[in-house]
């Protein structure tokens, strides 16, 4: 029995189908680090011309494309009795639940959600090639009616195509999990950071009084033992400049200090 190195050792070729450039150019950098061979389509005719002319290993495409989109390019592929056995990747917002209706409809063998982590987009095409060659021989079609979203979605997947995109979704909900948990713990560091005593602050150089954002005088230990992190500049606060310099401050006035 093959090792999972020996199953994804062979020669690759993956098409992209991308109508962004951009994102095109950027998918294509880190597939071909990996030491896959990649060829791009700019939209769907496109690809399946390419396809014709010469197969590849994986299609890796795009939903929202103009005039022919990822699914309708995925339902032509899986239509064709040459290519019918041919892996297609969805790349997508995956939103919405009707989306995995619309994959399996139209054959998808996988999901990849926008914006997509690149070890996770790498550990998806990995689990597509693998799970590809693995079952190469093991078709269990059927055919069933669902009705979803007020409209009736007619799935011509197989069985293992279910199995893989109910797994691809789940895998996607628990890497959003994680995102967001992370984002949360981000959030709160940003936080707890924002709470921490940072910059410039206005010290008295008589009283060693410091000033707060509401112009507000406190002593200095009381002030730091609440905060931290920070670095002072001198000044005086009004009690203390009129007591060192009353010819230059009226009983009721006070002076400039340094700026704050």
């Amino acid at each position: 029995m093959k090792t999972v190195k020996e199953l994804v050792s062979e020669i690759v070729e993956i098409l992209i189908v991308e109508d962004s450039p951009t994102q095109a150019v950027r998918l294509q950098s880190f597939l071909e680090e990996k030491g896959w061979e990649v060829s791009v389509a700019a939209d769907g005719q496109a690809a399946l011309e390419r396809i014709a002319a010469h197969r590849p290993t994986l299609v890796i495409s795009d939903i929202v494309m103009p005039e022919m989109d990822g699914y309708e390019l995925c339902r032509r592929i899986k239509a064709d009795e040459k290519t019918a056995d041919l892996p297609v990747i969805l790349v997508t917002q995956l939103s919405e639940p009707e989306d995995i209706l619309k994959g399996l409809e139209c054959g998808a063998d996988n999901f990849i959600t926008k914006p997509y982590d690149e070890s996770f987009l790498f550990s998806r095409i990995q689990y597509t090639l693998i799970n590809h060659k693995l079952r190469k021989d093991a078709r269990t079609d059927m055919s069933l009616e669902v009705f979803f979203a007020n409209r009736r979605h007619f799935i011509t997947s197989d069985r293992i195509q279910i199995l893989d995109l109910l797994f691809s979704t789940y895998e996607s909900a628990l890497q959003k999990a994680r995102e967001l948990e992370r984002a949360n713990r981000e959030l709160q560091e940003a936080l707890d950071t924002i709470k921490t005593l940072q910059g410039i602050l206005p010290i008295c150089a008589g009283c060693k009084k410091i000033r707060d954002e509401d112009n507000r005088w406190h002593p200095l230990e009381r002030y730091i033992a609440e905060r931290s992190e920070a670095r002072f500049t001198h000044g005086l606060c009004p009690a203390c400049a009129r007591r060192l310099y009353p010819q230059y401050c009226g009983a009721h006035s006070d002076p400039p200090s340094d700026g704050f």
